[in-house]
């Protein structure tokens, strides 16, 4: 028998009350299990505590972030104006990278003296790119109270990474968005060979002028010529100038092919010298005519002068300039490779014609000059907001050589040989400060660098008088501040951007 049918038979012996009974009593049971079944007030109770959980950590996550967002602002924020004052200073203080390195770390420490306690932070500045940048290296780490609870105990401020920091960068050129146009004067006189014999190409003096001229051409010529252009012209300058390969005689003066004149000497003697136009080598010294000390371009009717030399000997028709052959102007040009070749090559010998090479600084930079200096060397106009020109004018001595009314080389400033001081009956220095004056009137900026002047006060007072303020004069004693000299004048004309 089935159970059932066992509970079948069971009720059916029931007095009939109680088997009604019964039934309602299993009828009720059968209800509040079914109930029971379906109530849902346990299952909210679960879930909002395990939400609650979710929230406090996502509360815990967010605080968590934004203390690390707050210290984050705060930090690049700090770089960003630690790294441009540094910048600044390397400008300003001749290019100290050690004071530069004190200026950043100042600042960063003042910027961050009211952000959240850090777990642990490295951050350094550096200076690089060859001493024109100054970037961070290391990182800040901040804790993460709520965040640990999940294994994450920290988090970086900055990913330790070259493009994760902020860097300060003196920009030339393309990247300052302007354009610049520089006009280098180089001595290349026999005084730069140290007293030793001339010519020569290397010594202390022309070594250290060598070095210090290639390292301005690798800070102010900018890689990217796209856009924004910076380009150097390079003037050497002794007795004379040599100018470009293919600079038309057609524009310089004319004159026989030789002539000779007596002199008395210092023992009373009479002394007949012959003076020899340069053949096939053509130089040139200082102009004369209303527009001696302007810019007017060379023409056949306003010429520049070419000049005449004693060559003592019986190959005077093949007579060259003072100034070396290699010594050639160099137009402006943004290749550096032709620069620095050239500054490599220069050789030192002849007078100090500071005058002829202050002019042809001017040429170089002078719009009216691009009938001659043509295609990519040719000079822009004046008076362009995204362009500076800047003439920077180096010298180991006294301008003391010029051109007498015949054309030919002298030293005499009494006027006695025949001359009357000059060709522009004044001397080298005062013609030059005369040219400087025009420059500076074009808005040219004049940079003058002298280098083991000692007590000259005449050359002291020439290149201060040419600077277009105090602050644009340098009286290097040696080699090291003449250096540093050529260092200061490329980052002071520099822009300072932050480069990322």
């Amino acid at each position: 028998m089935t159970t059932r049918e066992g509970v079948r038979d069971g009720l059916a012996q029931l007095p009939v009350g109680a088997a009604e009974s019964q039934c309602r009593a299993t009828d009720r049971m059968r209800k509040r299990l079914g109930e029971f079944a379906q109530d849902s007030a346990g299952d909210v109770l679960i879930m909002f505590g395990l939400m609650a959980i979710l929230m406090f950590a996502m509360i815990g996550a967010a605080v968590d972030t934004g203390r690390w967002l707050n210290a984050r602002d705060q930090t690049v924020n700090a770089i960003d104006a630690a790294v441009l004052a540094a910048g600044r200073a390397l400008q300003t203080n001749g290019g100290n990278q050690v004071a530069a390195i004190a200026v950043a770390d100042k600042y960063y420490a003042a910027a961050v003296s009211n952000r959240l306690k850090m777990k642990s932070d490295t951050i350094k500045f550096v200076v690089v790119d060859n001493g024109t940048s100054v970037t961070a290296t290391g990182t800040a780490v901040i804790a993460t109270p709520f965040m640990s609870f999940g294994g994450v105990k920290e988090l970086p401020l900055i990913k330790e990474t070259a493009s994760a920091y902020s860097k300060a960068t003196l920009a030339v050129g393309g990247n300052a968005e302007l354009n610049l146009e520089i006009a280098m004067m180089l001595d290349t006189s026999g005084s730069m060979c140290d007293g030793g014999a001339s010519p020569c190409t290397t010594g202390t003096k022309i070594n250290d002028m060598k070095t210090a001229a290639k390292d301005l051409i690798d800070i102010v010529v900018w890689q990217d010529q796209s856009k924004f252009t910076s380009k150097v012209a390079l003037i050497p300058f002794s007795a004379d100038v040599r100018p470009p390969t293919g600079f038309p005689t057609s524009v310089m003066t004319t004159g026989v092919s030789n002539f000779a004149r007596s002199v008395t000497t210092g023992s009373g003697k009479k002394k007949t010298t012959t003076y020899y136009y340069f053949a096939p080598s053509v130089c040139v010294g200082e102009r004369s005519g209303a527009n001696k000390y302007t810019d007017v371009v060379a023409s056949s009717t306003n010429p520049v002068t070419r000049i005449y030399n004693d060559v003592g000997n019986s190959s005077a028709t093949s007579a060259s300039c003072q100034i070396a052959s290699q010594n050639a102007v160099v137009p402006l040009t943004s290749d550096t490779t032709v620069l620095k070749n050239k500054v490599t090559s220069l050789v030192a010998q002849g007078g100090t014609a500071g005058h002829v090479g202050t002019a042809w600084s001017y040429y170089a930079l002078s719009p009216n000059w691009s009938s001659l200096f043509t295609g990519s060397s040719a000079p822009a106009a004046y008076g362009d907001d995204k362009r500076k020109k800047i003439a920077i004018l180096m010298t180991d001595g006294e301008y003391n050589y010029t051109y007498d009314p015949d054309k030919a080389g002298t030293t005499d400033t009494a006027g006695t040989n025949n001359s009357a001081l000059s060709l522009n009956g004044q001397s080298s220095a005062s013609q030059a400060t005369q040219i400087c004056t025009q420059m500076k009137a074009r808005g040219i900026e004049v940079y003058t660098i002298g280098y083991a002047l000692g007590g000259n006060q005449t050359a002291i007072n020439t290149l201060s008088n040419c600077a277009t303020d105090s602050t644009k004069f340098y009286n290097a004693a040696n080699g090291d501040e003449i250096k540093q000299a050529f260092r200061d004048i490329a980052l002071k004309i520099s822009s300072l951007y932050l480069s990322q």
